[in-house]
């Protein structure tokens, strides 16, 4: 529920905010021009009467000089019945240039305001304002939820994308603005509140003009006690006594208070402070604006122009979560219904596992009713059995389509007890994997309801996985049940083979490293990084097939390890290419595993074609950052992957260390087993900081998160707190 009330006032009102934004950030660069034109002294380096004395011998016709809360000073003035304004160095008096209000900006500034409309465009602005403050706060709590709490709103962002457009640019961009967007936001409906009356504002407390003044002839205004005692920097305005008449004063406006200074004595005639109240006023007109701290004014501007960004990645989310939701045909209502099954999602993906589902209980001759979990009706009066399917978001939270399903659980009829069986999405990366479908299963055994299957889990959507459960499924309800899932095509690339090196054959585990290049003439391989993937499609087969990538785009080829596997269609297929042979891929982004950036040390541990992206990690660290390699295989002699290259990368500082472990060897050990006999070595890394990457099989994945946990024992940590605080990052299969 909290993202549909994100988004849609978002979509209603994006083009509205990017043009506030987008004026605001214009508007931000006004203060640090002007600043940077200005001379600023020190405080306490000039008072107002040194400046006031310099600018009068300048200016016969002098009228008003003025600070504005840049700190440019100006100088308004009468000459030959010309009226203008210079600005000055306060230090020396000297002109610096003549000053007029830029047009521009005050085009802008109309603009930001009110839409270059009258009133009815600064409501528009207020209420723009308004939906930005929401906008922000509302998605300050998606973030929380995403992260785990409050306290993980800064911590890495963990978990891959599941549509076209990933979700990682509109997230990293909202958290790096969130905070500037909700000041520029709250300042700015509080000034149009002022503006429509909707707040009481508080006046500036103004001085009683004098009844009697000395009269007599001025002093010079270098001599003036009252503007000796005020320091420039607390300047707002000082208006001159109209000349040739001894009964006028110097009207005084500082930050403070304002009031009238006599011209012949120098001294106070009346002076009223303006309180708290109008200071912490004028505060948030500044903050707003950014006048008085032209920094801050930058950085608000840089905030405002992610605006735009957010307005677009966002609508293109949005539309391709709607796309991606499934039409179900056929889907029969609750009341007729003897297969109900609820579905879990935060961006979708899971209603076509749903779709598949559902298609292959109705062949089996089901009538099956598919609802959001957060539609749990009180009654099916049909129903025969309850099929969920869920997924986790964030750190172990509900999904939006099903934040309710808990507490709509709970005032379930005690009588309605139908058999279930709940199946898990989710990312192993994250240290709560499939948290959410255990939690449900937990709340279903409580109420005693009978189960059909144990809870299973399934790692980054994969459809063998969901076919494997559709198939246990089908045995216990004992019924013919066969489930397809089929992902949406993606758009692919044909890369052709131009090299390959082959491993392995001595120990019957044949593996290659393939290197590819773009297909088409004249035109470059998509962009991507060590560690993203690459699809592959199969011939025949429109479920892709990943595999990390150990090199980047800009070394100008794409290149991946493959072991084949028995029986693994795509693992064969590669593994018989020929050079010269074309396969059709495409990039899909994996930044949830990649190195920190930053001079901590990095522990790599993996095993087999697991060593490909840690290969092209330790390609890039031309830093020299400190780098350790742990690395298993069988048989030094037939599939010790990238020798030369490892040793090479020793020589050169790029790897600080290569551990190997090798089962087939003349000592057989395990990479695990490397790992117990550095203990000393990886726990001085883990105390500086260091970041652990595990690529390889999801065994070898098991098997070294427990050697870890042993070894991380005497540091009182262990691999789950490592992945929380996003120190241990995984990549198995």
């Amino acid at each position: 529920m909290l993202r549909r009330l994100h988004s849609l006032p978002g979509l209603f009102a994006a083009l509205f905010l990017v043009v506030l934004a987008t004026s605001g950030a214009i508007l931000s660069l006004q203060p640090a021009l002007e600043r940077s034109a200005a001379t600023v002294p020190a405080r306490g380096e000039v008072s107002v009467a040194e400046v006031a004395q310099k600018a009068s011998l300048a200016y016969s016709g002098i009228e008003q000089i003025e600070r504005l809360p840049s700190g440019a000073v100006l100088v308004y003035f009468t000459q030959d019945g010309n009226s203008g304004a210079d600005l000055i160095n306060p230090v020396t008096g000297d002109l610096v240039t003549t000053y007029a209000p830029s047009p521009f900006f005050s085009w802008i500034t109309d603009l930001h305001r009110a839409f270059l409309w009258d009133d009815r465009g600064r409501a528009a602005a207020g209420v723009g304002a308004l939906i930005m403050v929401f906008m922000c706060v509302s998605g300050l709590f998606l973030l929380a939820s995403r992260a785990g709490g409050w306290g993980k709103l800064f911590a890495p962002i963990r978990g891959s994308g599941t549509v076209n457009i990933n979700p990682r640019l509109h997230t990293e961009l909202a958290r790096a603005a969130a905070l500037g967007l909700l000041l520029s936001a709250m300042t700015g409906v509080w000034m149009s509140a002022l503006r429509f009356e909707l707040l009481t504002g508080v006046d500036e407390r103004e001085a009683d003009f004098p009844q009697a003044v000395a009269g007599t002839a001025p002093a010079p205004i270098g001599s003036l006690h009252a503007l000796q005692q005020v320091d420039l920097m607390d300047l707002h305005q000082l208006i001159f006594p109209f000349p040739d008449n001894p009964s006028d004063v110097y009207s005084l406006r500082t930050h403070q208070g304002s009031g009238y200074i006599d011209q012949a004595t120098g001294e106070w005639l009346s002076y009223a402070d303006y309180g708290r109240a109008a200071t912490v006023q004028t505060l948030i007109m500044e903050l707003h604006t950014g006048e008085a701290y032209w920094w801050l004014g930058l950085i608000l501007g840089l905030g405002a122009l992610t605006v735009p960004v957010l307005a677009i990645t966002g609508a293109l989310i949005w539309w391709q979560r709607r796309r991606a939701m499934p039409r179900m045909q056929g889907n029969t209502s609750r009341h007729e219904a003897d297969t109900i099954v609820l579905v879990g999602s935060e961006t979708n993906t899971t209603w076509g596992f749903a779709k598949s589902l559902a298609e292959g209980m109705q062949v089996a001759g089901c009538r099956v009713h598919v609802a959001p979990m957060n539609r749990l009706a009180d009654r099916y009066p049909k129903a025969r059995r309850l099929l969920i399917l869920t997924s986790t978001y964030g750190d172990g939270d509900a999904p939006a389509s099903a934040n309710q399903f808990i507490h709509k659980l709970e005032k379930m009829p005690a009588a309605f007890a139908p058999p279930w069986a709940i199946l898990g999405f989710g990312d192993r990366q994250f240290g709560n994997f499939c948290a959410f479908a255990d939690l449900v299963s937990e709340a279903l055994l409580q109420r005693m309801w009978p189960q059909i299957l144990p809870t299973e889990h399934v790692d980054r959507q994969s459809a063998s996985s969901f076919e494997r459960w559709g198939v246990a499924l089908g045995t216990a309800l004992e019924m013919p049940l066969s489930l397809r899932y089929t992902p949406v095509p993606r758009t692919t690339k044909p890369l052709i083979l131009y090299a390959r090196e082959d491993y392995g054959t001595l120990v019957n585990a044949h593996t290659c490293v393939l290197r590819f290049k773009s297909a088409a003439p004249r035109e470059s391989l998509p962009a991507f990084a060590a560690g993203d993937l690459v699809g592959i499609l199969p011939p025949g087969n429109n479920a892709p097939r990943f595999y990390s990538l150990a090199s980047k785009s800009k070394d100008g080829v794409l290149e991946i390890c493959v072991r084949r596997q028995e029986h693994g269609l795509c693992s064969t297929y590669l593994y018989n290419l020929s050079l010269g042979e074309c396969v059709d891929g495409f990039i899909e982004k994996n930044s949830r595993f990649k190195p920190p950036k930053g001079k901590c040390p990095i522990l790599l541990i993996g095993a087999g074609t697991g060593i490909g992206p840690l290969m092209g990690f330790i390609r890039d660290n031309t830093a020299h950052r400190m780098m350790h390699l742990y690395w298993g295989g069988r048989l030094p002699a037939s599939d010790f992957l990238y020798e030369e290259e490892l040793h090479s990368c020793l020589a050169d500082k790029r790897l600080s260390r290569l551990h190997v472990a090798f089962s087939r060897g003349v000592q057989p050990a395990y990479v695990q087993d490397k790992l117990r006999e550095d203990a000393v070595l990886i726990r001085t890394l883990i105390n500086a900081n260091a970041q652990i990457l595990v690529c390889g099989g999801r065994q070898m994945g098991n098997d070294v998160a427990t050697a870890m946990d042993t070894l991380l024992a005497p540091l009182s940590l262990d691999v789950a707190t490592l992945k929380k605080s996003g120190r241990y990052l995984e990549d198995t299969y």
